[in-house]
């Protein structure tokens, strides 16, 4: 019964749908050009949005931390009591027991008051909430690098859309060239001037086109998929990139002025410099623990036996703090220290980093811009081949060997074009990343 019963759910479901079906009209997809991508990429990326809320929480911890080291706390208390008091336990047994009472009371008070505190002196709060606060710059700047990663990884789920799309339009055109080629030599066959063999080869040439072509197409729309997922995109929703993809050369660029440049904008690097200043003033905090605290005390209110008797009491007082002997300072203080160290590491790591980041990005363009003209190169000949060997068979001159052999190397040329343009296009991605210079990307 469970079986029957899915089996007419699955059969009327295309009825379900038939009001967005038969109706015949597609949606007209929407045109993203790079630019709009990476600005929706940055909006709507998940790795961002959580980047965001841990700056919120690093901002509420420093605030926390603030009013800890600077502002006065002030709270209302209201008391009631009722007490009844044993005079045994306050060592009035024997003197004259027989006048006094064993227990006084009950005998009941009332108190209403303000307390106020206020921190005058305390250079190891201080310490903390300025460690916080280069602890909040550092969480923006990873922020900023998070961004700078989800900007790159868009751009790169952009650039082998437009390769694929590249393909497709290759694909495409090998088919047209094909079709036309089974033509002739149909016509060619039918007027005795060309073999059976002739038309059956560029029949399997036809085929083998259309059927890369297929694929091509598949691999772009699987493209728009993972590209509509990282912009927040419901995958089925229609996206076509208004950017084709397109060889676009740089000047010459020098790495000796690029690497200063680039350990300045470098949001990761410079967020270690800020975790680094953050655990120098956790290092003077924990000094500063032997340092004396000096406050202020002070409560003011109404205190009375009843509500008619009350009368105004208060008390304000200093008070000075300081530690004599506290043993976890030491062990607070080697932690921190080898923090420190680690923190030190790790920047002197990085700097060696961001410079092989810089040079290698500048080798594979230089290698990215060769081959693009190799590769320009290479599709022109082959081109050129291909309409040699076209009126060599049209002619009469040689069989469709040739215009087929010439077919094979087009499209080997025009795929290692496309490469060549991908490495290129993606090399200077990651060269502005190396640069922190990821906002440009889609100028």
């Amino acid at each position: 019964m469970r079986r029957n019963l899915l089996t007419i759910f699955m059969l009327s479901l295309p009825t379900l749908l038939s009001p967005a079906v038969s109706s015949g009209q597609t949606p007209a997809p929407n045109r993203l050009t790079l630019r709009e991508a990476v600005q929706r990429g940055v909006e709507h990326n998940v790795s961002v949005l959580v980047a965001n809320t841990q700056v919120e929480e690093g901002e509420g911890s420093s605030a926390r931390l603030k009013s800890l080291a600077l502002y006065p706390h002030v709270q209302g208390q209201i008391y009631s009591n009722l007490t009844k008091l044993s005079l045994n336990q306050f060592g009035l047994t024997g003197i004259a027991t027989v006048a006094l009472p064993q227990t006084t009371g009950p005998f009941s008070n009332y108190d209403f008051r303000f307390v106020a505190e206020q921190n005058v002196i305390d250079l190891q709060s201080r310490r903390e909430w300025r460690a916080s606060q280069y602890a909040v710059k550092a969480g923006k700047l990873d922020y900023e690098g998070e961004i700078d990663l989800v900007i790159l990884a868009v751009a790169n789920l952009y650039l082998k859309g437009q390769s694929d799309a590249a393909r497709i339009d290759a694909a495409q055109s090998r088919v047209t060239a094909s079709d036309a080629l089974y033509k002739l030599a149909k016509d060619k066959h039918d007027a005795g001037t060309a073999t059976g063999v002739d038309v059956l080869r560029s029949q399997v040439q036809l085929a083998n086109d259309k059927q890369a072509l297929l694929v091509a197409q598949n691999q772009y729309k699987q493209s728009l998929l993972a590209l509509a997922r990282n912009l927040g995109i419901t995958p089925g929703t229609p996206l076509e990139l208004a950017d084709p993809l397109r060889y676009r050369p740089l000047p010459p660029l020098q790495a000796e002025y690029l690497v200063p440049a680039a350990l300045l904008a470098r949001p990761d690097y410079l967020a270690l410099a800020s975790q680094r200043q953050a655990v120098v003033d956790q290092q003077r905090a924990n000094r500063a623990r032997y340092y004396p605290k000096f406050s202020v005390f002070g409560s003011y209110g109404e205190l009375g036996r009843s509500f008619g008797s009350f009368n105004s009491v208060g008390i304000i007082q200093g008070q000075i703090d300081f530690t004599l002997f506290e043993r976890d300072v030491s062990g607070e203080g080697q932690e921190i220290a080898s923090r420190l160290k680690r923190v030190d590491y790790q920047i002197a790591d990085l700097r060696r980093g961001i410079e092989e980041d810089v040079r290698e990005a500048l080798l594979n363009l230089q290698s990215a811009a060769e081959q693009v003209a190799v590769a320009q190169e290479g599709q022109d000949l082959a081109q050129r081949e291909l309409e040699l060997a076209q009126d060599r068979f049209q002619s009469g001159a040689t069989n469709n060997v040739e215009v087929v052999t010439a077919q094979d190397q087009l499209s080997r040329a025009q795929e290692n074009y496309i490469l060549a343009v991908s490495s290129h296009v993606g090399a200077k991605f990651m060269l502005a990343a190396a640069l922190a210079d990821t906002k440009d990307i889609g100028e």
